[in-house]
């Protein structure tokens, strides 16, 4: 009987590592799909409360540009669709800054932080130098009569 149970539970271990190899898989595939297409770039978000409020947490994701709106994606999720879309058209980035020590554990190395509004959504996206060049190169392209405002950044930041 004592073999039995060792045999079961070696079985739901093995369905267990077969199971999480699956996940990493398909997280993997649906990775590369997403920078296969082009225009994807590594950036982490978090929403701020409108009201002063604090701030939600860092999440890592996947930005996309599709047209005049960039897509973001979690990176450890499976939905197809975006967790945010933030459109160009009247978009205002009022603020850069480098993260505080103790967010820049959370964050990937060597990224700057901006503030970005959207009618009534202001997230912060932190991104490295090359993401942040293609962003404001994005928005700099915009079709002519497009709104968006560019705050320049402090000499701090």
């Amino acid at each position: 009987m004592d073999g039995h149970l060792a045999l079961d539970a070696g079985g739901v271990l093995v369905a267990l590592i077969l199971v999480a190899a699956l996940l990493f898989f398909s997280m993997a595939v649906r990775r590369r799909l997403f920078a296969r297409g082009g225009g994807a770039v590594e950036c982490s978000l978090r929403v701020l409360d409108p009201e002063g409020g604090a701030p939600g947490v860092w999440r890592l994701g996947i930005g996309r540009y599709r047209g005049d709106a960039l897509h973001w994606h979690r990176v450890f999720e499976f939905r197809s669709r975006p967790r945010q879309v933030i459109h160009r058209r009247g978009l205002v980035v009022s603020n850069r800054r480098l993260p505080d020590p103790e967010e820049a554990e959370g964050l990937l190395p060597d990224v700057s932080i901006i503030e970005v509004r959207d009618g009534d959504l202001t997230v912060e996206l932190a991104m490295g130098a090359a993401a942040l060049t293609g962003f404001l190169s994005w928005l700099e392209a915009a079709p002519p009569g497009t709104p968006v405002e560019l705050h320049p950044p402090d000499e701090a930041g």
